[in-house]
């Protein structure tokens, strides 16, 4: 078993749309990144990647690398898959948050978690993902961006 953990924050900007998750939610504003800037999904490759002792995602990704250049970040989970599966691991569980002041997400919840688990070819039940405010307090409670979390536990082959 191994375990890894992620984290990844972007600022909102107008402009962009919002992707978490691989779910495009209606909103004002969207995540300002050289990808998509799918926080959620970059936080769980970097905990998939920390995990396996394999860098982080700008070391997979490079954000100066126009191959990237406002790619979807499912295709980069599907990647970092390809690699889990390289190492011969497997997915146990992957544990997220999403930090958002706005715009409310529990009805997106959902298809998120579902994306994720096709992409990492996994149950739904192993993939656990909850959205919370900040209170008003630091740039994510002033609506300025949006940050994400993740654990995730890999079983060995």
């Amino acid at each position: 078993m191994r375990i890894g953990f992620g984290y990844d924050v972007h600022k909102l900007v107008a402009d962009r749309k919002l992707v978490l998750g691989g779910v495009v939610i209606p909103f004002e504003k969207g995540l300002l990144g050289h990808s998509d800037a799918d926080v959620l999904i970059h936080a769980i490759i970097d905990a998939i990647l920390g995990a396996m002792a394999e860098g982080d995602i700008g070391k997979l990704f490079p954000d100066n690398d126009e191959e990237y250049k406002n790619i979807d970040s499912r295709i980069l989970l599907k990647k970092t898959y390809g690699l889990l599966l390289k190492n011969r691991f497997e997915i146990g569980n992957i544990d997220a948050t999403i930090c958002a002041e706005n715009p409310k997400l529990s009805p997106y919840i959902f298809e998120m978690r579902k994306n994720i688990a096709n992409d990492l070819k996994t149950e739904i039940s192993n993939i656990s993902i909850k959205a919370t405010t900040e209170e008003g307090l630091g740039f994510t409670g002033e609506g300025k961006g949006i940050s994400a979390t993740a654990v995730v536990l890999l079983n060995c082959e």
